[in-house]
């Protein structure tokens, strides 16, 4: 069914070597994957592995060696740096492990300000940005701002927000890094919500495990290789498949 579909995201033959004084370190060691519409991948590994590598890549925010990456249909690696910018302006959301919020600003406000980027009027900005707070169950909380709220409501304001512009992609790093096992649990319930109903492509990074079960399909990252791809929604048939081999 898959191969009937158009990736999102394809990442091609990735290398990402750094020099570091006269040894060479492959953070990323010859990566290929697709990622396709409205899919919660998660990529897991632990520190060090090239997780975070991978996903300022897939993001534009660092160059590869070598490879290939295409996001909608357009090559990252061979973007500028402005060409990056408005690129991750128009296409991609992006939620924080910090939040990442503007203290002095409601979470009304927060949502709104990416549109404000893209020159939308007050008043559309401002209604987009109050039904997605109602869409990640802040209703009552659109005008507080963040020091009068828990750091999972502030999270399902990083959520809301990454969802104003609409994104093709949203990258998530760490996202609920900051916050306590139930608050975690309740924030990835959300994220799959909202891929499910909004049909949105969510690519996740993670050390845990357990918050990596939530996604479609998890990516298992070790010294820059991605050595096995766990497809949660065949696990009633017992299928993954196991890229350690391919070379």
């Amino acid at each position: 069914m898959e191969e009937t579909r158009k990736p999102v995201i394809q990442v091609k033959d990735l290398y990402k070597v750094y020099r570091v004084g006269d040894t060479k370190v492959r953070a990323l060691n010859g990566v290929d994957f697709n990622i396709y519409k409205g899919e919660f991948c998660s990529i897991v590994g632990t520190s060090g592995s090239g997780k975070s590598t991978l996903l300022n890549m897939l993001a534009g925010l660092e160059k590869p060696t070598k490879g290939e990456i295409i996001i909608a249909g357009e090559h990252m690696e061979n973007k500028t740096e402005n060409q990056l910018v408005k690129f991750r302006r128009e296409h991609i959301g992006f939620i924080f492990q910090s939040f990442n919020l503007m203290p002095a600003m409601t979470a009304v406000e927060n949502v709104a300000l990416p549109l404000t980027f893209q020159g939308v009027g007050k008043e559309t900005r401002m209604k987009k940005a109050a039904a997605l707070l109602d869409l990640v169950g802040l209703k009552k909380y659109k005008e507080h701002k963040p020091t009068q709220m828990s750091g999972g409501q502030q999270q399902r304001v990083g959520v809301a927000r990454a969802l104003v512009v609409n994104p093709e992609i949203i990258f998530a790093d760490e996202p609920t890094g900051n916050l306590d096992s139930n608050t975690s649990q309740e924030v990835m319930e959300l994220m799959q919500k909202v891929v499910r109903e909004k049909q949105q492509t969510l690519v996740m990074v993670t050390h845990d495990n357990h918050l990596a079960s939530f996604a479609d399909r998890i990516f298992h990252i070790i010294d820059g290789k991605i050595v096995q791809i766990e497809d949660n929604r065949k696990k009633e048939e017992g299928e993954t498949e196991d890229v350690s081999e391919k070379e």
